[in-house]
């Protein structure tokens, strides 16, 4: 599925092994707007989302990013971490701006570890596809979405009524 992504129409390659469902979801280290390490392992035990975006600063990582810190308020059980590779800097004055309380924003800038070890660092660009991946409170990836285009939005409403079902 994603040997099929597309970047303004033109395939790109994206590093690191596919995540898919049934896997157990690896750990990752990325920065905190703070400049504070933030460790996957600090959310063991929740329900994830990880919401992946190439920058804050384009509307629709925007929309995305604020979509699901409003959901995030919903099901006190799970936590949205969305993650880009913009600086830590940039996060936070995004995060200020647009009132980004509910969830975790996070950045791989520094090593692309999350994008590396969940397949959606792009080749040759030092971006993220954008997509979902939510993980259950036991490690486990239970949904994955590799968005075809990644000028296009995700399916907000599919993982929301699956993130239900948790």
């Amino acid at each position: 599925m994603r040997d099929q992504i597309t970047m303004g129409g033109n395939p790109i390659t994206l590093l690191g092994e596919e995540i898919k469902v049934g896997m157990k979801a690896p750990e990752f280290k990325a920065t905190k707007p703070d400049m504070s390490e933030f460790n996957s392992e600090e959310l063991k035990g929740k329900i994830r989302v990880y919401s992946v975006v190439p920058s804050i600063d384009t509307r629709i990582c925007e929309f995305q990013t604020i979509r699901f810190n409003e959901e995030a308020t919903k099901n006190p059980d799970v936590m949205v971490v969305t993650i880009s590779v913009d600086l830590p800097f940039a996060q936070k004055r995004f995060c200020v701006a647009n009132s980004i309380e509910n969830s975790i924003v996070v950045s791989d800038h520094k090593n692309l570890d999350f994008g590396v070890k969940y397949g959606y660092a792009i080749e040759g660009l030092r971006l993220l596809a954008r997509g979902i991946v939510v993980v259950d409170a036991n490690d486990e990836v239970r949904y994955v979405e590799y968005v075809k285009e990644v000028g296009s939005h995700p399916d907000y409403d599919k993982v929301l009524e699956f993130i239900e079902t948790m």
